[in-house]
């Protein structure tokens, strides 16, 4: 995931211009739609992709980084170039990775507590989301190095993933370094949205939606451990 682009201009403090507001809406809405899509997928055979795929850990990080990569690759491709129906495709890409990945993790709690889940890992997202936007909006500051940090988070993952497929203890540090790099990811792409005031809205949303629903699905794992450690 790349992390370029030079800032047109840097501001700070708490407003949100209607511009922001459209990018945050946007992100909000593709990410609701997200979730949607894990409760509908959790009852359907595709939600036993991830047993096939993490058979070996270093697979399955591959095969969905892979498919965010590309159907963010698809996306932005799309709106740059005009084309509504390739820009489909690309967000199709992107809403079926997260999904089926999302839906093969929900799948181990009962139905009647999916939703439960879900909201509860909703709060906890606005929560973390909240705190790394003020931030970034309260400093006057540039994060470009946010976003080179967040791949090499995103490197040391599937280093520590590759490594955790032979010996199991190191996938822990996998699954940090993987969400350390969501949450640096996110912050970049927040410093982006206060400071390309030119940047596309378009482009913009796909970037913040992609980083909300990294890190959601690193915390509804999070919150299914909990579950199952008080069950």
């Amino acid at each position: 995931m790349s992390a370029t682009g030079t800032p047109s201009e840097t501001r700070h403090g708490f407003g949100l211009s209607s511009r922001d507001a459209r990018v945050i809406g946007g992100a909000s809405l593709l990410l609701a739609i997200n979730v949607a899509v894990m409760y509908a997928l959790a009852t359907t055979p595709l939600a036993a992709v991830n047993d096939s795929l993490f058979a070996f850990p270093i697979v399955g990080a591959l095969a969905y980084g892979a498919a965010i990569v590309a159907g963010q690759l698809v996306a932005e491709r799309g709106v740059s170039g005009g084309d509504i129906g390739v820009a489909v495709v690309g967000m199709v890409i992107l809403q079926l990775a997260f999904g089926v990945f999302g839906a093969g993790t929900l799948r181990f709690v009962p139905r009647e507590s999916q939703l439960t889940v879900l909201a509860v890992t909703a709060v906890v997202v606005a929560v973390l989301t909240a705190v790394i936007a003020a931030y970034v909006y309260a400093r006057s500051r540039d994060f470009d190095h946010w976003g080179t940090y967040a791949n090499y988070a995103f490197v040391g993952g599937l280093v520590a993933i590759a490594v955790g497929t032979v010996y199991a203890p190191v996938l822990l540090a996998g699954f940090v370094l993987l969400f350390l790099g969501f949450l640096l990811r996110l912050g970049w792409e927040i410093w982006q949205v206060r400071d390309e005031r030119t940047a596309s809205v378009a482009l913009q949303t796909i970037g913040v939606y992609i980083a909300v629903a990294g890190v959601f699905v690193h915390v509804l794992q999070l919150v299914l451990r909990y579950v199952a450690s008080r069950g």
